[in-house]
Formats: structure tokens, sequence, C-alpha cells
């Protein structure tokens, strides 16, 4: 398993970008996950369903099943957000697993940029990004990597290129693996 992240500003079209590289990776015949992080505050279930109304009286988490998914739902109810590398080891294996947001994360990342959005590139001084993909390679300072943004199969190679290696990941940021009572302790509640 790798990782590699896709990180950039609000709005520089990281999702459209991941919804055209993730068919290339699985034309390619791998299997690939995503975790997305967000600094908004989301909403997975809908108001009135019942799993909604069973987890807003009080569960810490709720599993749904379904004909063709399945999906955990983890209350965080104050605690703070778990690290990375817990949410890493609650996958499954894959091939590859692609990270959105996480722009301080120790792991290889492309930036996704677009001058019309009018924000200067994240660029070298954020940890862990290799190269930029934009509609504007011009207007990018010439000492950075650049992947044309419309070039998945570039993007692809690079991802499958410089992925780091999960394990290598967890033993550099995460020391072990943790437990089933450390991730207790580590998501539990503010007001337990």
């Amino acid at each position: 398993m790798k990782i590699f992240g896709i990180t950039g500003h609000s709005g520089m079209g990281k999702t459209t970008l991941l919804e055209k590289l993730i068919p290339e990776l699985r034309s390619r015949g791998l299997t690939v996950s995503l975790i997305k992080h967000s600094h908004k505050d989301i909403e997975v279930d809908r108001p009135g369903k019942d799993s909604y109304r069973l987890r807003e009286s009080g569960c810490t988490e709720v599993m749904l099943l379904g004909h063709n998914r399945w999906a955990l739902m983890h209350e965080l109810r104050g605690a703070v957000e778990p690290p990375l590398g817990y949410l890493l080891t609650r996958l499954q294996t894959c091939d590859v697993v692609l990270l959105e947001g996480f722009k301080s994360g120790d792991f290889p990342k492309l930036e996704v940029w677009r001058a019309a959005v009018k924000k200067p590139p994240l660029g070298k001084s954020w940890p862990g990004i290799v190269a930029i993909a934009s509609d504007a390679l011009d207007l990018l300072p010439s000492d950075t990597f650049k992947l044309e943004l419309s070039d998945t199969k570039a993007i692809a190679d690079l991802v499958l290129r410089k992925g780091r290696p999960v394990a290598e990941f967890l033993e550099t940021n995460f020391a072990t693996a943790i437990s089933e009572p450390e991730a207790r302790v580590i998501c539990q509640t503010a007001d337990v």
C-alpha cells in the first residue's frame, strides 16, 4: 500500500482531478482508497433517517449495511481528530490510498493550482509537495516540477513513482499501529 496526497487551496479542483485520477489508476489494475480531510463540519447521514436518529441519540459509532455498500460513522463528540496513521490502520489493504487535504502531513503530495482562483501556490513552503499540477504552468517558478492539470496519465505515473509505502509512514509517524484500547483513548469524548 502506498499513500499520496492531493492538496491545494479550496476551489482549485482537487476533487475534479481525483475524479479523473481514480479511474486512471483503476484502469491499471490497481485498487484505490481515499481519505478526505475537511475543515468543515461534514454530514454523511440525513436528518430523519433511522441511522441519523440513532446516531443523534448518542451512539459513538453507527455502521450501515446495504446491498451495495457499508459505511461506518464515528462521532468525535468533542474529542480531537484522530491522527492520519490511525485512519490508515482502519482501511482494508489496497494498492494506493489517495489523501485529499492533510496539507501539513509528512508524505508526498501533488498541489493542484489554478491561476483563476487568485491564491498563491502553496509550493515548497508546505511539507511533501513534490510537484504542482496546473492549467497555467508558465506562471509557476521555473525550479518547480510541474505537470499539466489535464495530463491524468502523467499524474498517475507520478503517484505510483513517488507514493510512500504506508508501513514506512506508520513506522516514522505513528510508531506502531495502535491497539483498539489505545484508539479508544485517542478518540474518547471530552464529556466522558
